[in-house]
């Protein structure tokens, strides 16, 4: 008995829009992504003393939301406020406690801004 031929279903006409590299990697943002800036719901940030800092880098790895940033040329981290969540990882991880959690309300810019009461 002859075997039967099967249909090829291996190849797929994929519109060139919709194409994905070979490995199904695709490039990465160039630029922060507007779609997770943190909202008005923050209620501390994190603040970092520059004297105690070791540069370890702990914060920087430990951070779910990428925030923090080496500043080469002043050879310092900085926080990016705008997508910083304040869940406080950074402030426990920290090893030589260099970085503090200060309350929103603190600061002029804070996130934690009602113009009208509920």
């Amino acid at each position: 008995m002859a075997k039967q031929k099967l249909p090829d279903f291996s190849t797929f006409n994929i519109p060139k829009d919709r194409e994905v590299p070979f490995g199904a990697i695709t490039p990465a943002p160039v630029n922060t992504q507007d779609l997770f800036i943190t909202s008005n719901w923050r209620v501390v940030r994190p603040v970092i003393d520059h004297a105690k800092c070791t540069r370890c880098l702990t914060c920087y790895v430990a951070c779910p939301d990428s925030c923090w940033s080496y500043n080469e040329k002043e050879d310092k981290l900085e926080v990016n406020l705008n997508f910083c969540k304040g869940c406080q990882i950074c402030i426990h991880d920290c090893p030589v406690d260099a970085i503090s959690a200060e309350p929103e309300l603190n600061y002029p810019d804070g996130v934690v801004r009602l113009e009208k009461p509920f």
